[in-house]
């Protein structure tokens, strides 16, 4: 009898075994040899393996490692094969569900799509078998796995499991995800940290002010704004990005209700002073870092509380504000300097930030009073009016007619929002060219879309030159695009450190030696080798 026709015998003899199963271990035992046989034999030990796993718990530990055996098979149709029979060892014994939990959540680094759908739907029947258990094992590896494979599996619980409904997801399951989020937010990398919080907004914190403030308490401790000694800061790009990342993720839950005081204050005093602000930048293109800071600012500072010390924040606001409002030239005849090249989209930023602030604390704005100040106020302002209103009528004229089909195109986006950023500028030069200033009207900033995405959309910084083009002309659009980063999100890659990209050396060379998932979530194999500095 050759081994195919015995392994076909031993299961023969264990399905007709009925109560008597027990005393065919030996059976048993010949199924789990057939993991190290013919391609053939280990497909077939594949399906049988799980098939009577609960009937020998004395071999449960031999049986997990020889189905893992065949899970790291050289050969891709045995891996699948085990892959999808891995939910069988699950059926009653948790202990199994974690270790088959966990070691799914390493094998979601694979990168035949395939077998990562084989992977994702054997990670959804435990799940729907053995819910806490499944989702254990998944968090083990969060915590001993390397970051790619940490990332996979926030990304997983992002995607799939938490759509996966209430008669899944309850609230015990809802509450313990939280719990795992919460403690693995104490070290992740910048992009763990997003998924994190966007696992965290899709739970019941989403959907409540309690949630929404104790998601911006998450937030403010990442940035460590509470830790942050003012003698001691030394800001640079990593402090700087981190704090780009906190803010963006905390934005959407600011509101009446929820101050971003705190957020707005640490620009004012640590970020913005010119001593500071013209530091920021220096392993990438400064004004895409400033622009990115300007820009949450903007869009936090309209649901910040009355400032302390508001006179020394606004000079702040107003004083890098000037840094982007040229002076005129001095006749119209002088034409030996280079006619400046407007930063539209730092200027909104910050007009912006001063008309809310002076809507605020009307009585703190001190630069009025001041005369010299004031006539150097009025005559940048004067002068940013004039380059943008002939923008304005250039860009007008350049969309004008263009049909729904044509305004979809790259350049003709372009133009469109860099007329509603300069529209904004005129609305607010407006208001502070009064004497004294008012702060009358209220604006959408330009790349926010209302109601749609409580985020707003980001766009590409506008600049314009001589030419009276988005991007001043062709060549210049060229260098934009080519420093323009393909994902609008991750427009800085950090320095190394508490932003670094390491990976584990041993991902990614395509041998198949895994760590054991086990039930106490140790254990040594290429993924454990893994601690960084993490913010």
């Amino acid at each position: 009898m050759d081994n195919i026709e015995r392994l076909y015998k031993c299961y023969e003899i264990l399905s007709e075994a009925g109560d008597k199963i027990t005393e065919h271990v030996a059976e048993y035992k010949e199924i789990l040899q057939a993991v190290k046989g013919t391609s053939k034999e280990k497909r077939l030990a594949s399906q049988f393996i799980g098939n009577f796993f609960k009937h020998f718990p004395e071999l449960s530990d031999t049986a997990i490692d020889a189905q893992f055996d065949l899970c790291e098979d050289d050969d891709t149709q045995i891996r699948r094969q085990a892959i999808k029979d891995l939910p069988k060892l699950c059926q009653g014994n948790p202990e199994a569900t974690i270790r088959v939990g966990d070691t799914l959540a390493q094998l979601l680094i694979l990168d035949d799509a395939t077998e990562l759908q084989q992977v994702n739907n054997s990670l959804l029947s435990i799940i729907k078998l053995d819910t806490k258990n499944a989702i254990t094992g998944l968090f083990q590896q969060i915590t001993t796995g390397d970051e790619t494979t940490r990332e996979r599996c926030f990304k997983f619980i992002a995607t799939k499991l938490l759509t996966m409904g209430p008669n899944v997801i309850t609230k015990e399951i809802e509450d313990y995800i939280v719990e795992e989020v919460k403690k693995a937010l104490q070290d992740v990398t910048a992009d763990e940290f997003h998924l994190c919080m966007t696992i965290l907004g899709a739970t019941k914190l989403g959907s409540t002010i309690t949630g929404h403030a104790e998601l911006v308490r998450l937030a403010t401790e990442q940035a460590e704004l509470n830790t942050v000694d003012a003698d001691t800061l030394a800001v640079d790009d990593e402090v700087v990005e981190r704090f780009i990342q906190c803010a963006t993720a905390a934005a959407p839950y600011f509101s009446k209700t929820i101050k971003s005081t705190q957020f707005v204050a640490y620009v004012c005093d640590k970020l913005l002073p010119i001593n500071t602000w013209n530091l920021i930048a220096t392993a990438v293109a400064q004004d895409q870092i400033q622009l990115r800071l300007l820009k949450v600012f903007a869009e936090m500072i309209t649901y910040t509380d009355k400032l302390d010390n508001a006179n020394e924040r606004i000079n702040a606001v107003y004083n890098v504000l000037l840094e982007y409002m040229p002076l005129p030239k001095l006749s119209d005849e002088d034409t030996t300097d280079v006619p400046p090249s407007f930063q539209f989209s730092h200027a909104e930023c910050l007009l912006y930030a001063l008309h809310t602030l002076g809507k605020k604390h009307p009585g703190n704005l001190t630069f009025i009073e001041d005369a010299e100040k004031l006539k150097d106020f009025r005559a940048r302002l004067q002068y940013l009016a004039r380059g943008t209103q002939g923008y304005i009528k250039k860009l007008e004229e350049a969309l004008k007619g263009k049909s729904a089909e044509e305004l979809k195109t790259e350049e003709n986006q372009l133009k469109q929002t860099a007329l509603k950023t300069t529209s904004n500028i005129n609305v607010l030069i407006r208001d502070l060219f009064h004497s004294p200033p008012i702060f009358k009207h209220d604006i959408v900033l330009s790349w926010v879309v209302p109601k749609t995405n409580k985020l707003g959309k980001r766009h590409v910084p506008i600049t314009f030159g001589d030419k009276g083009t988005a991007n001043g002309n062709q060549e210049q659009e060229q260098q934009d695009k080519k420093a323009r980063p393909s994902n609008e999100q991750k427009f800085y890659s950090p320095p190394s450190g508490k932003y670094s990209g390491k990976v584990n050396s041993n991902y990614g060379n395509n041998n198949r030696t895994r760590q054991r998932g086990g039930g106490g979530g140790g254990g040594g194999g290429n993924f454990r080798n893994r601690r960084y500095n993490r913010y």
